[in-house]
């Protein structure tokens, strides 16, 4: 689920609290972290942001492709209608799950710095994304379960020039708990919904048991060699108000001993909380938490509250 943000440039907001705690379960007073915790959380915090600027703030445009001749360009009269650029621009032939992209001759557009011709697009599911530019303008292919579309980015997206960062709620070293790794027994799978409104099937590894002030909790591993670290999607009560309804990630470290650190500090937005343009997984019903985690990333509804 690739896709996974100095010395901070950004605006993202943190208020420490107070007595530490490191691991175990969550207490009711808030614990502040230290200096060397600190450190590393802007560190992480910062490559949050860079991965935004980077990959998502710049989108400006999700296009799904129809079986065919799909014309593109800023012409209104386009299959895919590019918010700037040539009003005529070529097209793009699907062929089963194969893009073949078509420039007009007087289309000024590169593909690995080379002038573009009649090429097959590699889509990003193979690893080496054929990536197009045109002006400020990049675009590649994308597969999405039978979906095939074109990704759209804009080096000048007014969404990257108004970015003024991240909004955190306080650390607090309550919720950063060890929690106990529980292997799946036989052949379950989970359903994991996203933002399309599709739904894929994926085998369970297993499952983390902790708990929130005193609350057991437990949530479902989606995918990835726990031998790696264990990746989640949640949502908690602060989603009423709070953080983004349809759920925030959660990386781990490796599954040591049976037990692993989750440290909700870092539970982070997916993209879609910020560009309508992502295809982000949702929480399924097993990771939606019957308690409250005021801690991790909030979701600015004034920014970003109509995606």
């Amino acid at each position: 689920m690739p896709t996974k943000i100095t010395p901070l440039v950004m605006v993202a907001i943190i208020l420490l609290g107070s007595p530490v705690l490191v691991g175990g379960s969550a207490g009711s007073s808030a614990a502040a972290p230290d200096a060397v915790y600190v450190q590393s959380f802007e560190k992480w915090q910062a490559e949050q942001i860079d991965d935004l600027k980077q990959n998502w703030l710049p989108l400006a445009g999700l296009y799904w492709l129809k079986p065919g001749a799909n014309s593109f360009g800023a012409a209104p009269d386009n299959a895919v209608v590019f918010p700037k650029g040539p009003p005529h621009a070529g097209e793009f032939d699907l062929e089963g799950r194969d893009v073949i992209v078509k420039p007009l001759p007087d289309t000024h557009a590169t593909i690995a710095d080379k002038p573009l011709t009649t090429v097959k697009l590699d889509p990003d599911v193979s690893g080496h994304a054929s990536m197009v530019e045109m002006g400020t303008l990049q675009f590649h292919v994308i597969v999405r379960g039978e979906r095939v579309g074109i990704r759209l980015k804009d080096t000048e997206s007014s969404s990257l020039r108004s970015f003024h960062g991240l909004i955190f709620y306080p650390l607090d070293m309550n919720y950063r708990v060890t929690a106990t790794w529980v292997p799946a027994e036989g052949k379950r799978t989970i359903d994991i919904p996203n933002v399309l409104g599709d739904v894929s099937s994926t085998p369970v590894l297993g499952t983390v048991a902790f708990k929130i002030n005193g609350q057991e909790l437990q949530l479902t591993h989606l995918g990835g060699n726990p031998a790696k670290g264990l990746f989640f999607v949640f949502n908690d009560l602060t989603a009423k108000s709070d953080t983004y309804p349809g759920g925030r990630f959660l990386e781990t470290e490796p599954v040591v001993n049976g037990t692993v650190v989750l440290d909700f500090n870092r539970a982070h937005n997916p993209p879609c909380a910020v560009t309508p343009y992502a295809t982000c997984p949702l929480a399924p019903k097993e990771n939606r938490l019957a308690a409250a985690i005021p801690a991790g990333e909030k979701f600015d509804k004034a920014a970003h509250g109509h995606h």
